[in-house]
């Protein structure tokens, strides 16, 4: 178990020096050097598994710290994988903003058209009914207070007939209302009094 151990530990750092490599790689050779650590990092998985079998296979006494160790190899290797993915994304991403950027820069761009309209009647047709609802509005609103006025000055009528005592001289009053002001006014044929 020892010497493959070694082994897989020995291309564990080589793999760590390639990923140094691939930062500073021109665009040419980015891909061949990512296939390669591709590659030993597949071969070191298959060593793992090889190793895990080896480790349960030691004698008691030194099994925990072999698991130990084939555990820490493996731990390294799928944080070398996944700096890979990363390195491998940020590639992509940055190769797209290139071709993006060159589609642009290369793009020849136009004025608009001499005959450029704006679509403007359904917009006044929009406006004129929004300002016929408004003034909708308005007048339902004003012949709710005409109402609640009129219901008011029943309300009076009635309690001035009330207080007076006789429901059939109640139809002789009528209230007059100024300002904040209210004048009872008396109309029986006898008499008119302010």
């Amino acid at each position: 178990m020892e010497p493959l151990y070694q082994q897989t530990h020995k291309q564990v750092h080589e793999i760590q020096s390639r990923m140094g490599r691939l930062e500073t790689a021109d665009k040419q050779s980015v891909q061949i050097v990512e296939n390669e650590i591709q590659a030993s990092i597949d071969q070191i998985f298959s060593r793992l598994e090889r190793l895990e079998i080896l480790s349960s296979k030691e004698p008691p006494n030194k099994r925990q710290n072999a698991k130990l160790r084939v555990d820490q190899l493996k731990y390294d290797v799928q944080h070398l994988q996944t700096a890979l993915r990363n390195f491998q994304h940020r590639r992509h991403a940055r190769e797209q903003q290139e071709r993006q950027r060159e589609e642009l820069l290369s793009r020849t761009f136009t004025t608009n058209d001499s005959d450029t309209t704006i679509p403007m009647d359904e917009s006044l047709q929009f406006n004129s009914s929004l300002q016929k609802v408004h003034h909708g509005m308005d007048d339902l609103i004003l012949d709710g207070h005409n109402i609640l006025d009129g219901l008011r000055t029943q309300r009076l009528t009635l309690k001035v007939g009330s207080l007076l005592g006789d429901r059939e001289k109640a139809s002789c009053f009528s209230l007059i209302q100024f300002s904040n002001c209210v004048y009872i006014l008396i109309t029986c044929p006898q008499i008119v009094i302010f």
